[in-house]
């Protein structure tokens, strides 16, 4: 079951295919300057070389769309940030690795992340699958907390709200960070929240 609540279609080398062009069609267009309310289906299925009755044969609605756009970004969030979730090496150099790598994406894919971020503000059904995308994160940050404790590399301290607290922290940083312009240097950027993370898990007092 999907995270929009429908049974996945079999998959087929023409449904991926069709699809991997609807989603690369939409995120040129959110590149564009496109805005999720300016986005209509025939915009999208034109560029993607689609009708527009093929379009719901392959995807319910706009929002279903962009829950499928974000997931694939962020299985990419995800593989950068197991360098830390799974690492066994210097936590330093781990945590600061996963950070660059998840600025870099967000720069990326700026025109998408700003959109899901926003449209989550209004749309429940898109909140509720951002929400659970983020706690993903949250959990596998507890997670290592816990094993950095259990080895004695960090101070006590409650996993789960100090996982809630870092992982949104980063979530609104990021989105401000796009929001903004690019205020900051990427990699200036990535090293403070570095600075932040270290000081939250492993600083004693």
């Amino acid at each position: 079951m999907s995270d929009t609540g429908q049974q996945p279609a079999a998959t087929t080398p023409k449904r991926e295919a069709v699809q991997a062009a609807v989603l690369a069609a939409t995120e040129e267009l959110l590149s564009e300057g496109a805005s999720f309310a300016d986005l209509n289906i025939e915009k999208i299925a034109t560029r993607a070389g689609i009708s527009r009755t093929a379009f719901y044969f392959y995807f319910k609605d706009k929002r279903e769309l962009l829950v499928r756009l974000t997931e694939d970004v962020t299985v990419q969030l995800y593989q950068q940030a197991d360098v830390w979730f799974s690492g066994a090496g210097d936590p330093r150099e781990e945590v600061r690795a996963a950070l660059q790598s998840i600025a870099d994406l967000y720069s990326t894919h700026a025109p998408l992340m700003r959109v899901i971020v926003e449209v989550s503000t209004y749309e429940e059904e898109v909140a509720v699958f951002w929400r659970r995308l983020l706690e993903r994160f949250i959990v596998a940050t507890a997670d290592r907390l816990r094993a950095e404790q259990a080895a004695g590399n960090a101070p006590e301290a409650d996993p789960d709200s100090t996982a809630f607290a870092l992982v949104w922290m980063c979530e609104r940083a990021l989105y401000q960070q796009l929001v903004q312009g690019g205020r900051f240097d990427t990699t200036l950027l990535a090293r403070s929240l570095e600075a932040i993370w270290m000081r939250a898990i492993y600083a004693r007092d």
